[in-house]
């Protein structure tokens, strides 16, 4: 697989019950949790994205401590996999800053579980992004879902995840598992 996949956790603009804009908390287990399943199949960096000061000094000190030679002989994994995370302000930012280092500007992507209207799924995504020979940037959503603001940046849009046997159509996961999941179905593609 080309190491030309990246992915982002969007806290602003995100969109709270009332369809409102607002900046979400970022969590202790996002950052860890998705950090690990980022490395494991094999995302090129994880963004987290944050224009809160407060929020990125959090971040920050997360992942100094996690960057040190004690954490590292601690917990070499965690140490590694927290290594391709970076802040950003916006969504727009990581756009640029991966033009930058790919030389091509991204295929955004967004995932939400309450899309009515959507592209396709993964292996139509992997194909597009094969096709146009292009890096991807998979966006994710805290709160009630990603705002339409970033919702209006995607070149495309991923299916909701579904259980095959759920027939009520329940759909709530954790971002943290959604990531999981879509990451392994990429990687399963790719």
């Amino acid at each position: 697989m080309k190491n030309n996949f990246y992915l982002a956790l969007v806290h602003s603009p995100i969109r709270n019950k009332n369809s409102e804009e607002v900046t979400t908390s970022v969590t202790n287990m996002d950052i860890h949790d998705i950090s690990r399943s980022c490395r494991t199949f094999g995302v090129k960096k994880y963004f987290i994205v944050t224009p809160l000061q407060k929020q990125v000094e959090l971040v920050q000190r997360i992942l100094s401590h996690w960057k040190g030679d004690v954490a590292n002989n601690y917990n070499p994994d965690r140490f590694e996999a927290m290594s391709i995370i970076e802040l950003s302000p916006s969504v727009e930012k990581v756009a640029e800053q991966i033009e930058q280092a790919e030389g091509k500007k991204p295929i955004i992507a967004v995932t939400g579980a309450n899309f009515e209207k959507f592209k396709g799924q993964v292996p139509d995504l992997t194909k597009f992004s094969q096709d146009e020979d292009r890096p991807i940037l998979l966006l994710f959503g805290t709160g009630w879902g990603l705002h339409q603001k970033v919702l209006d940046l995607a070149d495309y849009s991923l299916e909701p995840i579904f259980a095959a046997k759920n027939a009520d159509g329940y759909n709530h996961l954790s971002v943290r598992s959604a990531v999981a999941i879509y990451l392994d179905r990429i990687t399963n593609i790719r």
